[in-house]
């Protein structure tokens, strides 16, 4: 009999390397982990963040691709070390957050990954190194330690159209290390051109273009 509920597929207690596996069946919920290490692996998405459920697996690495946009999924119970990713990602939060739920104290993590080849926007990077990590360049960008540095972003002259995305990083995790955005997508919701957004950031320290 059909069922409007997705099926759950478990993968946990296990070690898998070189493996290609393809998440985006049709009504099946993903859980990874616990106790799941993917070495060296191609992890294929083509499903939302709300059928993706991640229960403290290491991804060491591996090319994580997206194959459809990932909307606000939240990596921070997953442990990412060497990997590659490319596709569409918008307001995705990566790293390690000790305030995310109690059984998630211990989970999470991001360090030595590849981000050039995808395309971000409104994602957040927490209790990390970003030295680490590799950030798309323009007409992306990325703001270095937005929550120390929030009254500075705040202060510059951003169309009203778009302000409201550099007013509020004092709301965020004291440890958000980076945020990355598209100038692009900004640019369209705020009908100017991608040049005005870039000639706001130059001259700032921090900003990676």
């Amino acid at each position: 009999m059909h069922s409007d509920y997705p099926e759950n597929l478990i993968i946990e207690e296990r070690t898998l390397e070189g493996e290609r596996l393809e998440l985006g069946a049709k009504n099946i919920r993903y859980y990874l982990g616990p106790n799941l290490v993917l070495r060296r692996c191609t992890i294929v998405l083509r499903v939302s963040s709300e059928l993706l459920h991640l229960n403290g697996p290491r991804f060491i690495d591996c090319h994580i691709e997206v194959k459809r946009q990932l909307k606000n999924a939240v990596w921070y119970t997953a442990h990412l070390k060497g990997c590659r990713f490319t596709g569409r990602l918008f307001s995705c939060d990566f790293g390690h957050e000790p305030d995310y739920g109690l059984i998630h104290q211990d989970m999470g993590g991001i360090e030595d990954c590849d981000f050039t080849a995808a395309h971000l926007h409104a994602c957040r990077f927490v209790g990390c190194d970003a030295r680490t990590l590799k950030f798309p360049r323009w007409p992306y960008f990325t703001l270095l330690d937005p929550y120390r540095r929030s009254r500075e972003f705040a202060s510059m002259t951003w169309p009203r159209e778009i302000r409201p995305w550099f007013t509020g990083f004092d709301r965020y995790p004291k440890a958000t290390a980076a945020m990355t955005y598209s100038a692009t997508a900004l640019a369209k919701e705020a009908g100017v051109s991608e040049d005005r957004i870039r000639a706001l950031l130059e001259g700032h320290a921090d900003v990676i273009y």
